[in-house]
């Protein structure tokens, strides 16, 4: 099978809630408003209790307090909120994924600081709503849940610690494809938008004259918490060379700081995304 089989397969397990196939019509439709999209999230109450927890958190550093979920809306825009509303039913379609618990609360851990890194990245850059990114980072590996649930005796075979031999070049070689094409092809199912369905499927595209700026900023956050999670280093020129960082117009110091935000940010989204993982701390 390829990745297309694969996430045709996943799709069919794991399914995004009727809530979100509404919120995503309000949102897709030029006529709806704030309050229509309030009133559907309020309907989900474990959806209306995250959005408020993480418009509250720290990641946003909203100087007032965001009480309701139409303020949220209104404060946040409702892009920013429907990535909230993706980062919550994505959570919660692949509960249901059959894998170890420490297996699963390592690799939410792995994506919430990817997506700690992007967004850190991107608002160093000042990259207008960096906030968005964080999706990015999230999602950017769901393709390993899909392999895991549809083929999990492959997953072992696709991990490797070896510098020459990197975890994509492994999955290609076992799998054929990587996680991250099979990443974008079940976001595609799901009718995502294009703008978080490209830049995964390019994240591995090391020739950033190809790719648009998120997928550079994806290519890099995802080799800072590989070097950290696979290869247990903070030796980041391991996996991201000089050329890479002056195109971005970054240096290692930088690298440094997104890691030290990660490590103060990961907990509280942990607690609101996958509260489980949070006790491997």
């Amino acid at each position: 099978m390829n990745a297309i089989d694969f996430a045709d397969q996943a799709s069919e397990i794991f399914v995004l809630s009727d809530s979100f196939l509404r919120i995503k019509e309000l949102i897709d439709d030029e006529s709806s408003n704030i309050d229509d999209i309030s009133e559907v999230i309020m309907i989900d109450p474990g959806l209306s209790a995250s959005i408020l927890k993480l418009a509250n958190s720290s990641f946003f550093n909203y100087p007032g307090k965001i009480d309701t979920i139409s303020k949220a809306v209104l404060v946040l825009g409702i892009t920013e909120v429907y990535n909230l509303v993706i980062a919550y039913f994505t959570s919660k379609a692949f509960q249901s994924v059959t894998a170890d618990s420490d297996y699963l609360d390592s690799f939410w851990t792995q994506s919430v600081d990817c997506a700690l890194l992007i967004k850190y990245l991107g608002c160093r850059l000042r990259f207008a709503n960096a906030e968005r990114l964080f999706i990015l980072g999230l999602l950017h590996n769901l393709g390993e849940l899909v392999v895991q649930q549809l083929a999990p005796d492959k997953i072992s075979l696709c991990q490797s610690e070896d510098l020459s031999q990197t975890p994509w070049k492994k999955q290609q070689q076992v799998l054929g494809f990587t996680y991250a094409e099979c990443s974008a092809e079940l976001l595609k199912i799901w009718q995502l938008p294009y703008s978080l369905v490209a830049p995964i499927r390019n994240q591995n595209e090391s020739d950033f004259e190809h790719v648009n700026f998120e997928s550079q900023l994806l290519f890099l956050s995802k080799r800072i918490m590989t070097s950290q999670f696979i290869y247990n280093t903070e030796n980041y020129s391991l996996l991201v060379n000089e050329q890479h960082l002056s195109q971005l117009s970054l240096n290692e110091n930088v690298l440094k700081s997104a890691v030290q935000y990660c490590d103060l940010e990961r907990l509280g989204i942990l607690s609101i995304l996958n509260p489980s993982a949070v006790t491997i701390y």
